[in-house]
C-alpha cells in the first residue's frame, strides 16, 4: 500500500489520505487499470471506453484526514475592477 495526501472539494473541502496504484505492479505498470474499449454487439461500431482497475489498486481506501473551511466570498465594496472610474 503506497499512501499519499490528496485535497479533494466533493462533497466537501478536505484532505483525505489516499491509497495510490503500485509502480512495479507488473500488470498495470504503476497507472492503476486499464482502459477496454467496447463495441456495439450488432453493428460492431465504438460505443465507449470501461475502466477496470487493477488488482494491485484499491481505490475506494480513503481515509479523511482534515475537512478544511469554507472560505467565505470577499464582497468589494470600491469601485467594479472593470470600471471607467
Amino acid at each position: 500500500m503506497r499512501l499519499r495526501i490528496h485535497h479533494t472539494v466533493w462533497p466537501r473541502r478536505a484532505l483525505i489520505l489516499t491509497d495510490t496504484p503500485s509502480p512495479a505492479c507488473p500488470d498495470c505498470g504503476g497507472k492503476g487499470g486499464h482502459n477496454r474499449d467496447y463495441a456495439d454487439y450488432e453493428t460492431g461500431e465504438y460505443v465507449g471506453t470501461d475502466w477496470e482497475p487493477c488488482p494491485c489498486w484499491d481505490e475506494t481506501r480513503r481515509w479523511l484526514l482534515i475537512p478544511l473551511p469554507r472560505l467565505p466570498r470577499r464582497r468589494r465594496t470600491g469601485p467594479a475592477p472593470w470600471g471607467g472610474g
